[in-house]
């Protein structure tokens, strides 16, 4: 945001001091994660840069973390059940989530406001709460300690995601289009898979990215609600810190730190994508 020719000294002083504010807010959060990165090649069993590392020198540095991540049958375990529970739990997460943002949307639906806070309250709820919520709720209907019951609760944490990204896709929404759409005939479904789905498809890929990342992430939940054999990544990472301080951790930080800024570049990408089919940036 460029200042006006007009602006007086004040505004250019508030200007530029607010775009080192912004500047130090974002290396405070930042540099945590960003220090994780050297540290995982680190050619020592430490969690601290040693001399070598200090110095730059070429043997202080190593994959050998790497190559535990990989080759350690732990390691490629938690993964494996990651992978397969994350997408699952996703798919669940934007169908659903898709379905109540669009009735919700509506404007003669009844109470919809209390029915978006119940729906959204997995996020708000600290999530202690809702993992021992599913813990007694699981344990009397028989999917304690099951890989439908960690995806399902992978799912209710990921909805919540969904609907507020689908919900301000709809915003700009215009609904002579389904209106149109149903004057030439066309049903429901044909409207929202032909029409409306389209035109919010970003919001639900962008919904979709983060109830992935949400369960990809997650460690409180499935320790609550899972057994040894859905343990993931997280969970494993948990278990390295506490049981072996097993430096293999900074490694995963790593790659999961890449999944991560990947996935939010592309969610970036696609809400510039939906303001352009929406009309509200330049193309």
């Amino acid at each position: 945001m460029e200042l006006p020719p007009y602006a007086t000294l004040g505004q250019k002083i508030w200007h530029y001091t607010f775009y080192v504010i912004c500047g130090l807010i974002f290396f405070f959060l930042i540099a945590p994660i960003l220090t994780i990165i050297p540290l995982s090649f680190n050619a020592e069993n430490f969690f601290t840069f040693t001399p070598g590392m200090l110095a730059f020198e070429a043997e202080a540095y190593s994959l050998k973390h790497y190559e535990d991540f990989f080759t350690n049958p732990s390691w490629q375990q938690a993964l494996r059940n990651s992978v397969q529970i994350a997408p699952v739990a996703t798919l669940i997460s934007v169908a659903l989530g898709t379905l109540a943002a669009v009735g919700l949307s509506q404007p003669h639906v009844p109470a919809r406001r209390a029915i978006m806070a119940i729906l959204i309250s997995p996020m708000i709820v600290p999530l202690i709460i809702s993992a021992a919520g599913m813990y007694f709720f699981y344990s009397r209907i028989g999917l304690q300690g099951t890989y439908l019951g960690v995806v399902l609760a992978h799912a209710a944490l990921g909805i919540p995601f969904v609907i507020i990204t689908v919900t301000a896709t709809l915003v700009g929404f215009d609904n002579s289009l389904t209106r149109a759409s149903a004057n030439l005939g066309a049903g429901p479904v044909r409207t929202f898979f032909k029409v409306q789905m389209p035109l919010i498809l970003p919001g639900v890929v962008s919904g979709g990215l983060f109830a992935f990342i949400t369960s990809f992430d997650e460690v409180v939940v499935v320790l609550f609600v899972g057994s040894a054999g859905q343990k993931t990544l997280p969970w494993q990472m948990f278990i390295g810190l506490r049981e072996q301080i097993s430096p293999t951790i900074l490694a995963v930080a790593t790659i999961l730190v890449v999944i991560s800024i990947a996935l939010l570049t592309t969610v970036e990408l696609l809400r510039r994508r939906s303001e352009r089919l929406r009309g509200l940036s330049p193309s």
